[in-house]
């Protein structure tokens, strides 16, 4: 009887190492199967194909869905221009006809209100009065601005003013560069009167040249004042491309923000800028845009062909890369756009220093 635990322990020990050998005898001859160049060569091959097949299924319904909300996004829009004038066309015609598609008028109706997309989101205050859009160099308006700038003169009420900071002198073709901003601008819809070309000695058309907040803020602050500006648009703190010069644009306006010289009535927005696959996503990066940004313009294909003309009126830089850009490239449908408060620039500045 006393010996009953001694045997109880040995059993156990017993019991024990059989399971052991039982589970692991499979695994290590597996092991010794698998283990050779050729196994792991065919395992490889065989996972890599099926992740694959996931990631190209993932691709496709992704470009799917923004396809189709692109195209929900932009039936549902009423066109800024002539959404007043449409409105009467269609009520003078159910007066002749009293044939009207009110079903269809109504589904859209709901949509606009359950889902809330439309082409243009952007707050009230930069849709009427004056707006002023702050570039550094002759070309930006088309190739980062565009959709902005063709929504806005697209708006009863709202005038679009540029002020571009430099003459585009970086390779000794100020005069070209100017007479081809004007006409750029004028088919965006601004007229030559509402351009401001600075030509600054102190601020050069050059990434190796440093431009100074404070010059390049006299310059804002005077066009704010003088022109009533309600709300002014410009680059980010990454300045879309991370030239120099389009970083300086922001600092300087940033400058102002924080030292409370901007009028109260003029809000500051910047345009966001994004990693480099987003940037040449084309219209497929709606979906991205929707969720992530808080104001946007939609360009249809149509509309973008007028920025797509404007920018080929910048002839001196159409190099065979611009030509894939203007195809190719989110900002030439779509622009997305953030308020800019206080609290957002005295972070960024603390970003900047540190």
């Amino acid at each position: 009887m006393k010996l009953n635990w001694l045997r109880e322990y040995l059993a156990n020990i017993i019991n024990a190492s059989r399971i052991y050998k039982t589970i692991t005898l499979p695994f290590a001859e597996v092991r010794l199967e698998q283990f050779t160049p050729q196994a792991i060569y065919c395992r490889i091959k065989s996972t890599s194909a099926e992740a694959l097949e996931h990631i190209l299924i993932a691709c496709a319904v992704y470009f799917l869905v923004c396809l189709g909300l692109y195209k929900l996004t932009l039936w549902l829009s009423v066109s800024g221009v002539t959404g007043a004038n449409q409105n009467q066309q269609e009520n003078h015609l159910q007066q002749h006809d009293g044939t009207g598609d009110n079903t269809a008028k109504g589904l859209r109706n709901t949509l606009q209100r359950g889902l809330r997309l439309r082409s243009v989101h952007l707050p009230n205050a930069a849709l009427m009065g004056r707006v002023l859009l702050v570039i550094a160099h002759p070309d930006d308006e088309c190739m980062f601005f565009g959709p902005l700038i063709y929504s806005l003169t697209q708006r009863d009420g709202c005038q679009v003013y540029v002020l571009c900071l430099s003459n585009g002198n970086y390779e000794q073709q100020a005069q070209s560069r100017r007479e081809e901003l004007f006409r750029a601008c004028k088919r965006l819809g601004i007229a030559e009167s509402n351009v401001i070309l600075v030509n600054a000695t102190n601020l050069p058309d050059d990434p190796n040249v440093e431009w100074r907040p404070d010059a390049v803020a006299s310059f804002i602050l005077h066009t704010v004042e003088s022109l009533d500006i309600k709300a002014i648009f410009t680059f980010d703190r990454d300045g879309v491309s991370s030239h120099p010069n389009h970083c300086a644009v922001y600092y300087a306006a940033a400058s102002l923000c924080l030292a409370n010289l901007l009028p109260k009535a003029c809000k500051f927005y910047t345009l966001d800028s994004i990693n480099l696959v987003r940037k040449y996503l084309s219209v497929f990066d709606f979906l991205c845009t929707c969720f992530m940004s808080t104001h946007w313009c939609v360009l249809s294909w149509k509309e973008a062909s007028v920025v797509r003309s404007a920018m080929m009126e910048h002839r001196s830089q159409m190099k065979w890369f611009r030509w894939l850009y203007i195809y190719t490239s989110r900002y030439m449908y779509i622009n997305s756009m953030r308020e800019i408060n206080l609290s957002d620039v005295e972070l960024e500045m603390q970003i900047h220093d540190n």
